[in-house]
């Protein structure tokens, strides 16, 4: 049989998600979902720990409980330092804007003077120039 190329997206894969904060909101919910997975794997090597080697309860809960303290000093840990570069890319992200938002200006008032097409700034300051020469003119003509 030959294979043939298959169009659209592949099955079973989720959409991409649209822009940098739904990205970085999945990663984070894979994150806590591996975190999660990782908790209840080292809860059942205990468990089974404690069947094999005899291990007192108490003993194996303070374990537990000194697991759980650390994932949830983890987590976080790590929400901040996502939250602290979230910040920062956001602050480089408003700077880059501005600086390419002017660079467009400069380079849309620099076409505008090379062929010599007047801009909406100075088009307006000659409708306001002509609208006073048209007073000046009406206040002339009633005075005649």
């Amino acid at each position: 049989m030959k294979k043939t190329a298959r169009k659209g997206r592949p099955r079973g894969r989720k959409p991409a998600p649209q822009g940098t904060a739904a990205k970085l909101r999945d990663r984070w919910d894979a994150t806590l979902a591996s975190l999660a997975s990782a908790e209840a794997s080292v809860e059942k090597e205990v468990k089974a720990l404690l069947r094999k080697n005899k291990i007192r309860v108490a003993d194996a809960g303070e374990l537990l409980a000194s697991v759980e303290k650390r994932f949830v000093r983890e987590r976080k840990r790590a929400l901040k330092q996502i939250e602290t570069r979230l910040n920062t890319l956001q602050a480089r992200a408003k700077k880059e804007r501005g600086q390419l938002t002017k660079m467009a200006n400069e380079a849309v008032q620099g076409a505008l003077s090379t062929f010599n097409i007047p801009s909406r700034r100075e088009v307006s300051e000659l409708t306001r120039k002509v609208d006073e020469l048209s007073h000046k003119i009406d206040s002339l003509r009633r005075r005649r």
